[in-house]
C-alpha cells in the first residue's frame, strides 16, 4: 500500500499583516538597532548667495550654526527643568538630565531619544504639578525628537511620536489619569513640530533630487547634441571624401592605359590601388549608413554639392532678406583650401549668423574671412539687439556644433560677449601649405 504525502500550500498573508510586519521591522531598524551608533551632526552647507558674501572665516563659523542652535536649546531645557518646585539639588539634576539628552543629539541621536524618554518619568515625579511631562521634559523631548527627525527619515519621526504618545497615556494614567494630564497637549505640540520638520526635510530632499535630475538631463542633452552634430559632420564630409576616393579609383584604373607597354608590376600596383579605393568607398557608405540620421532634407538631395566659402555671398544675401544687416570683409590672398576646411568654415559662419538672427534681432553683423599664412581665420561679430522682437532663448547647441567642427580640424575657437554688449566668435583653422608652395 502506497502512502501519498501532500504538502499544504503556504497560506498567503493579508496586506494588513504584511503592512504591520513591515512597520515593526522599520521600528526595529530605526530605534532598536545601533542605538549607540556615533553619528555626529554634519556641518551646515554655506554655498548660498548670501553666504558667499561673507569672509572665509565667517563662513566656517556659519557652518556650525546647527550645533549652536542645539546647544542653545539644551541650555533652554536646563533652565526650564531647573524651575521645578523642588529642592535646589533636585532642580539642578532635573535640568541637567533634560539638557544632557538634547546635547547628546549632536553625536548619538537615537540614544539621546531613549535617554530623553527614560528621563521623562523622573522629571515628572520631581516636577510636582505637571505629569507625565514636566516642563523641562516637554522642551527637551520635543527638541530631541525634532533633531532626530531632521537627521533621519519620516518613518523614524512617526515611531518616536507614537511611542511618546503611548508613554504619555500609560504613565499619565498611572500618575493620576491621562485625561487630566498634559499627555494630549504634548502629543499635539510634538506632532506639529515633527510635521513641520518632516515637511522641511521632504522639501529639501525634493529640491536636491530635482537639481540632480536637471544636471543629469543637461549632461545627457549636451551629449546627445554633440553626437547629433558629429553625425551631421560625418554626413556632410561623406561627399568630400567620396569624391576624392572616386578620383583615386578612376585615375588608378586609367593610368596603365596612358603608358605604352607598362610593366606588369606597375599594372598590378594600379589595380591594387583601385581595389583599395573601391573597398574604402564601400566601407565609407556602410559607416555612413550607421551614423546617418534620417532626414527628409538629406533624403531628397543626397547628392547635392556641399557649400564652400565661395558660396558665402549667397548665404549673406539670404540673411539680409531675413532682416539682418551684415557686411563681409576678406583679407589675404584668396586661395583654394581643402574641401573639409571650406565646408566647416561655411557652416561656422552660417551658424553664427543664425544665432545673431535668433538672439540679437535688429543687430548688425560683420563677417571677416582672413587667408593667413598657415591657416584660415574667421571672425563673426554682432552688436546688441536693437529691434522690438524679443531674443529667442537658446540652449547653446550652435556653439557646441561650431566647437566640434573646429576641434575636428585641430583649430582654436573663442566665443563670448563683446565690449559693446554684442557677441563675437573667432576661429583659426590651421591649413598645411600645398606641396607646390612648400617647394
Amino acid at each position: 500500500m502506497t502512502e501519498t504525502t501532500t504538502t499544504a500550500a503556504p497560506r498567503e498573508r493579508s496586506p494588513e499583516f504584511s503592512f504591520v510586519q513591515s512597520a515593526l521591522r522599520g521600528l526595529r531598524a530605526d530605534l532598536f538597532q545601533d542605538v549607540r551608533a556615533y553619528r555626529p551632526l554634519p556641518r551646515a552647507a554655506v554655498d548660498g548667495p548670501l553666504a558667499q558674501l561673507l569672509p572665509e572665516r565667517r563662513r566656517r563659523e556659519l557652518e556650525l550654526l546647527p550645533h549652536a542652535v542645539v546647544l542653545t536649546l539644551a541650555v533652554l531645557s536646563l533652565a526650564v527643568g531647573a524651575l521645578a518646585p523642588v529642592t535646589e539639588l533636585s532642580m539642578l539634576m532635573a535640568g541637567l538630565l533634560a539638557a544632557t539628552a538634547v546635547a547628546l543629539t549632536l553625536v548619538r541621536p537615537v540614544l539621546a531619544w531613549w535617554i530623553s524618554l527614560a528621563a521623562a518619568p523622573c522629571l515628572a515625579v520631581a516636577g510636582g504639578d505637571l505629569y507625565p511631562w514636566a516642563g523641562g521634559s516637554i522642551v527637551a523631548h520635543t527638541t530631541v525628537m525634532a533633531v532626530v527627525a531632521a537627521r533621519t527619515r519620516p518613518r523614524t519621526a512617526a515611531w518616536m511620536w507614537v511611542l511618546s504618545g503611548v508613554y504619555g497615556v500609560f504613565v499619565g494614567e498611572a500618575l493620576g489619569g491621562w485625561y487630566d494630564s498634559d499627555a494630549l497637549p504634548m502629543a499635539l505640540l510634538s506632532g506639529i513640530v515633527l510635521a513641520l520638520v518632516v515637511l522641511i526635510q521632504a522639501n529639501r530632499t525634493t529640491k536636491r533630487q530635482v537639481v540632480a535630475e536637471r544636471t543629469v538631463t543637461a549632461v545627457e542633452r549636451d551629449r546627445r547634441t554633440l553626437l547629433e552634430e558629429r553625425t551631421t559632420i560625418a554626413r556632410e564630409l561623406h561627399d568630400v571624401v567620396a569624391h576624392h576616393m572616386s578620383v583615386v579609383a578612376i585615375q588608378a584604373e586609367a593610368a596603365p592605359y596612358r603608358v605604352e607597354n607598362p610593366p606588369p608590376e606597375l599594372a598590378q600596383a594600379f589595380a591594387t590601388i583601385r581595389e583599395n579605393a573601391v573597398a574604402a568607398l564601400t566601407e565609407l557608405r556602410r559607416v555612413l549608413g550607421v551614423v546617418r540620421v534620417d532626414s527628409a532634407a538629406y533624403a531628397t538631395a543626397p547628392d547635392a554639392p556641399q557649400p564652400t566659402l565661395a558660396d558665402l555671398g549667397r548665404l549673406l544675401e539670404n540673411v539680409r532678406e531675413a532682416g539682418l544687416t551684415v557686411t563681409r570683409t576678406v583679407t589675404g590672398a584668396v586661395r583654394e583650401l581643402p574641401p573639409g576646411v571650406e565646408l566647416s568654415a561655411y557652416r561656422i559662419v552660417q551658424e553664427a549668423l543664425s544665432n545673431t538672427l535668433r538672439h540679437a534681432p535688429g543687430a548688425e553683423a560683420a563677417v571677416e574671412v582672413s587667408y593667413v599664412l598657415g591657416g584660415l581665420g574667421l571672425r563673426v561679430v554682432n552688436g546688441p539687439p536693437t529691434g522690438l522682437v524679443k531674443p529667442s532663448p537658446g540652449a547653446g547647441h550652435g556653439i557646441t556644433g561650431m566647437r566640434e567642427r573646429v576641434s575636428m580640424l585641430s583649430g582654436e575657437m573663442t566665443a563670448g560677449p563683446s565690449a559693446d554688449g554684442g557677441y563675437e566668435i573667432t576661429v583659426f583653422v590651421p591649413v598645411a601649405a600645398a606641396p607646390e608652395a612648400a617647394a
